[in-house]
C-alpha cells in the first residue's frame, strides 16, 4: 500500500501535464506560421513570408529551453518532442522556402522545378540523419537552412544562372561531411557568435523592412556574417592543421 501511495504522489499533477502539452502545442504553431507564410509566398509577398518565417524561428528557439525547463520528456512521454520539432522545422525551413526559390523567378526556368525538388528530396534525408549533429554541436553538411538560403538569393537577385548554380551547390553541400557553426549551441566564440547573430537579426528585419532594398554596406555584412556561420569551424580546424 505504501508503494502504491508512492507511486502516486510521484505522478505529475494535471496543471504540470497542461503545462508541459502546452509546449507541445507551442511548438506545433510554428506549422501554422509556416501555412501563413505559404499563402504570403502564394501572393508573392516575399518580405512578409520571411516575416512569418522569422517568427517561426523564435518559436524554434523558444520551445526547447521551456521544454528542458518544465521536463516535458517525463511529464509527457507519450508525445515526442523531437518528432514534433522536426516536422516543424522541415515546413519551416524546407518546404516552404523551397516553394518560394522555385516559384520566385530568381532561378532559371527550366532548372527551377527540379532544384526546387532537390531541395525538398535532401533536406528531407537531412532531417532523418541520425549523424546531423556532431559530437560538439555543429550541424554536419549544409543543416537544411533554405530559409536563409532564400533570403539571401532575394536579398542578392544574382542572375538567374548563378543563384541555380548556387541552390545546386547548396544541396550537394548536404551530403558533404564538413561542419557548420551551430549559432546557439557551439560554445566556442558563443560570445562572438550571439553579437553577430544579434545584429543579423537587427539587420535582416530592416532589410525586410525596406523589401531588400539596402545599401551594399548592410548587404556586405549580412554576406560577412552568413559566411562567418558556415566557414568558420573550418577555418579554425585548418589553422590548427598548418600550426600543428
Amino acid at each position: 500500500m505504501d508503494q502504491i501511495n508512492q507511486q502516486e504522489s510521484s505522478l505529475p499533477s494535471a496543471a504540470t501535464r497542461a503545462a508541459a502539452f502546452s509546449v507541445h502545442v507551442f511548438t506545433a504553431l510554428g506549422a501554422g506560421i509556416a501555412l501563413i507564410a505559404l499563402l504570403e509566398a502564394m501572393r508573392e509577398h516575399w518580405a512578409a513570408m520571411f516575416g512569418w518565417l522569422g517568427a517561426a524561428l523564435v518559436v524554434d528557439a523558444l520551445d526547447g529551453p521551456i521544454a528542458r525547463r518544465l521536463d516535458v520528456m517525463r511529464v509527457q512521454p507519450n508525445w515526442s518532442g523531437e518528432v514534433l520539432d522536426l516536422v516543424v522545422d522541415f515546413v519551416t525551413y524546407v518546404f516552404v522556402p523551397a516553394y518560394a526559390i522555385t516559384a520566385s523567378g530568381l532561378l532559371l526556368p527550366l532548372a527551377a522545378p527540379l532544384l526546387g525538388a532537390g531541395i525538398v528530396v535532401s533536406g528531407a534525408l537531412y532531417f532523418a540523419d541520425r549523424r546531423m549533429k556532431a559530437a560538439d554541436n555543429h550541424f554536419r553538411g549544409f543543416p537544411a537552412l533554405w530559409n536563409a538560403a532564400a533570403f539571401y538569393l532575394f536579398l542578392l537577385h544574382l542572375p538567374p544562372a548563378l543563384s541555380s548554380l548556387g541552390v545546386a551547390v547548396l544541396i550537394v553541400l548536404t551530403f558533404v561531411p564538413f561542419h557548420v557553426l551551430h549559432p546557439i549551441r557551439v560554445k566556442r566564440l558563443r560570445g562572438l557568435t550571439l553579437s553577430l547573430l544579434a545584429a543579423w537579426a537587427v539587420l535582416s528585419i530592416v532589410a525586410l523592412a525596406n523589401d531588400f532594398n539596402v545599401g551594399p554596406a548592410m548587404t556586405t555584412t549580412l554576406c560577412v556574417i552568413a559566411a562567418y556561420i558556415i566557414g568558420s569551424d573550418a577555418v579554425i580546424r585548418l589553422a590548427k592543421s598548418f600550426s600543428a
